[in-house]
C-alpha cells in the first residue's frame, strides 16, 4: 500500500442499513477510490445521533437484518483491503437491526452476583456469534464507564454499575465471551463517561476529578483491560481539564489524554478509536473539511469513526503527519484485521452468513440472567400478603404501560386470580376512573413497565402516572413490581410508602415469569441494586 491508502484504512465511516441506493453507490465509490479501512452499521439515518435535531421519525424494517447481511457482501467485493466491520451492539444486534436476539442491558448484568459473572461472558460469546452470522467482526462494546451519577444523560443502563471491581470484571468477562468466537471488542468511554450530566451527543461533558481521583476510580476498568491486552479502547468526547492545563478540550482532540496518560502512563499499545465524529460536542469545532479528522488523528486516535469528511481526512493526515506515526497505526489497525481473520485469505462471507441465529439459546440464557438478576428492595411479607388479599377478595392488580395481558398477569392468573386493570395512555381522566375502581381493594399488586430505558422526561413515565402512584402508596397497601431501569424509581414519590419492591430490569418474557415464580413462591432474591437509588 502507499502512504495515502495506508491512511485511507484509519477512517470508518458510518452507514446506514436502511439507505437508499444513491447512498449505498456512494459508500462503494469511497471504499474503492479511499481504501477505507472499515464501516460502522446504523439502522437509519434517522436513528442515528445526527437525528437528535431534526427530530426524523424512524421507520422499522423486518426486513433490516437481510439487508445488513446483503451490503455487508456488496462492500467487502468492492474493497482491495477486507474491510472490518463494526457496530454497537451492546445488548445485541437488536440495538441496531429489528428482529435479532437481543440481551440484557449492562446494567441488568451489573445485578447478578460476582458468582454468576459466567453469565456475562455468555451474553459476549453469543452477541460475538450473532455478529459473525451477519459478517460483522467488531463490536464497539462493552462500556467500562462506571454510572456513579444518577442524573447521567446518555450512559445509566448501559454501564455494568456504580461498582469498579464489578465494572472491570465484567466488562473482562464481556470481551472474553467475544473473543473467544473471534470477535473484536472494545472498552469505552476513555477516561470515564460515567460521573456525566451532559449528553456528548449534543453537548461537551466535563469531568471535574484530579488524575488521582480518575485513577482511584474510572480509569480502573480500562487499567484491567489493558492488563488483559483489550483489543481496542474508544476515547469518549468528554473535557477533563485537570488532565489539559485546566482547558475545555474533549478527550478525543487531546494528546495529553491519549499520547501521555494512555498511551505512556498506563502503558497501552493497542488499537485507540475515536468516538463519533459527527457528534455535536466536536463536529462544529471545525469549519474547514478534513480538519477535524486531523486534530484527532493527531491527538492519538488510530481510527476514526463516523468520519464525514474522508477524501479531505486523507490528504490533511497526509500533509501533516510523519511516516513513522502513520505506520504505527497502520500496524495496530492490521494486527486487529489479522485477528479478526479477515485478511490472509482468511475471509469467507459465504461461510460466515449461512449461519441462523440461535433464539433458543439466548431465550435459555436472558431466563437464567433474570432468575439471577431479580432483586427484593423492600419485602413485608410480599407473598402472605397478596395471598391473604385474594382470599379476602380484596386484591386488585394494575398494569401500567402495558394491558393486563402481559406475561406477568398470566403467570400469576391460575394461583392469584383477582381483578385486572391497567393503563396505556389518556392522561387525568383515564388514572381518575382507575383509582374508582381501585377504591374497593385494600391491597393492590403493581406491574410498572417502565417506558423508556433513558431518563428525560423521567423515563417517558407521564407526571399525572407519578402522582396516582404517590397518592396510592400512601393510601393502600401497595406491593411494586418493576420491569425497567431501576434509576426510575427516583422519580416515583412515596415509595417509603409501599410494603414491598422487586426490580426486574427488563419486560422480556423471560423476566416477567421469573417474576411471577418470585411472588408466588417467595423464592430468595440472588440480584443486588447495581447502582444507588436516592430514595429509597
Amino acid at each position: 500500500m502507499t502512504l495515502e491508502q495506508k491512511i485511507g484504512q484509519f477512517f470508518f465511516p458510518a452507514v446506514f442499513i436502511n439507505d437508499t441506493e444513491e447512498n449505498i453507490q456512494a459508500t462503494e465509490l469511497l471504499i474503492k477510490k479511499h481504501n477505507i479501512g472499515g464501516l460502522t452499521f446504523f439502522h437509519s439515518r434517522a436513528s442515528a445521533a445526527t437525528n437528535y435535531e431534526t427530530k426524523k421519525k424512524v421507520i422499522l424494517n423486518d426486513a433490516s437484518c437481510q439487508r445488513l447481511k446483503e451490503l455487508i457482501t456488496r462492500y467487502q467485493k468492492c474493497a482491495t483491503t477486507p474491510l472490518l466491520m463494526s457496530i454497537d451492539a451492546e445488548w445485541g444486534l437488536a440495538m441496531r437491526v429489528e428482529k435479532t436476539p437481543q440481551y440484557p442491558y449492562a446494567i441488568t448484568l451489573g445485578a447478578l452476583p460476582e458468582s454468576e459473572k459466567n453469565l456475562v461472558y455468555e451474553v459476549g460469546k453469543q452477541i460475538g456469534l450473532d455478529l459473525k452470522s451477519v459478517g460483522i467482526q467488531y463490536n464497539l462494546a462493552p462500556l467500562a464507564d462506571i454510572n456513579n451519577n444518577p442524573n447521567n444523560p446518555v450512559i445509566g443502563y448501559r454501564s455494568f454499575g456504580e461498582h469498579k471491581e464489578k465494572v472491570s470484571a465484567f466488562a473482562l468477562e464481556y470481551l472474553k465471551g467475544m473473543n473467544d468466537v473471534g470477535v473484536l471488542g472494545c472498552l469505552k468511554h476513555f477516561p470515564g463517561h460515567g460521573n456525566t450530566n451532559v449528553d456528548s451527543h449534543l453537548g461537551l461533558p466535563i469531568l471535574k476529578e484530579t488524575l488521582e481521583e480518575l485513577l482511584a476510580n474510572e480509569l480502573v476498568p480500562f487499567i484491567a483491560g489493558i492488563a488483559h491486552n483489550v483489543d481496542s479502547i474508544m476515547i469518549g468526547h468528554l473535557a477533563v481539564p485537570a488532565l489539559n492545563d485546566g482547558k475545555d478540550t474533549s478527550a478525543t482532540l487531546s494528546k495529553s489524554v491519549i499520547e501521555t496518560l494512555l498511551r505512556k502512563q498506563l502503558g497501552y499499545d493497542g488499537l485507540i478509536i475515536s468516538d463519533a465524529l459527527n457528534m455535536r460536542s466536536v463536529s462544529s469545532l471545525y469549519e474547514i473539511k478534513g480538519q477535524l479528522e486531523w486534530e484527532a488523528f493527531n491527538a492519538g486516535n488510530d481510527v476514526l469513526c463516523f468520519a464525514e469528511n474522508v477524501p479531505e481526512g486523507i490528504q490533511e493526515i497526509l500533509k501533516k503527519a510523519t511516516t513513522e506515526r502513520i505506520e504505527a497505526s497502520f500496524q495496530r489497525l492490521w494486527k486487529c484485521k489479522q485477528k479478526a481473520g479477515i485478511v490472509d485469505g482468511k475471509l469467507s462471507l459465504r461461510e460466515t452468513l449461512t449461519n441462523r441465529f440461535d433464539f433458543e439459546t439466548t431465550l435459555e440464557l436472558n431466563l437464567r440472567i433474570a432468575q439471577n438478576c431479580i432483586t427484593k428492595i423492600k419485602d413485608n411479607h410480599n407473598t402472605v400478603t397478596v395471598f391473604d388479599a385474594k382470599n379476602r377478595e380484596d386484591l386488585g392488580k394494575i398494569s401500567l404501560y402495558k394491558n393486563t395481558n402481559n406475561v406477568f398477569f398470566k403467570s400469576l392468573t391460575h394461583a392469584l386470580p383477582s381483578p385486572e386493570f391497567s393503563y396505556e395512555t389518556g392522561g387525568e381522566s383515564v388514572l381518575n376512573e382507575l383509582e374508582k375502581n381501585l377504591r374497593k381493594f385494600d391491597t393492590v399488586l403493581i406491574s410498572l413497565f417502565v417506558p423508556k430505558a433513558k431518563p428525560l422526561n423521567n423515563f417517558g413515565i407521564e407526571e399525572d402516572v407519578l402522582q396516582f402512584l404517590g397518592t396510592l402508596f400512601t393510601t393502600k397497601k401497595c406491593i411494586l413490581y418493576v420491569f425497567g431501569n431501576p434509576y426510575a424509581l427516583q422519580v416515583i414519590p412515596n415509595l417509603q410508602h409501599t410494603l414491598g419492591i422487586v426490580e426486574l430490569y427488563q419486560d422480556f418474557d423471560e423476566f416477567q415469569e421469573v417474576a411471577a415464580e418470585q411472588l408466588l413462591n417467595n423464592t430468595f432474591c440472588k440480584g443486588t441494586l447495581p447502582v444507588m437509588i436516592n430514595n429509597l
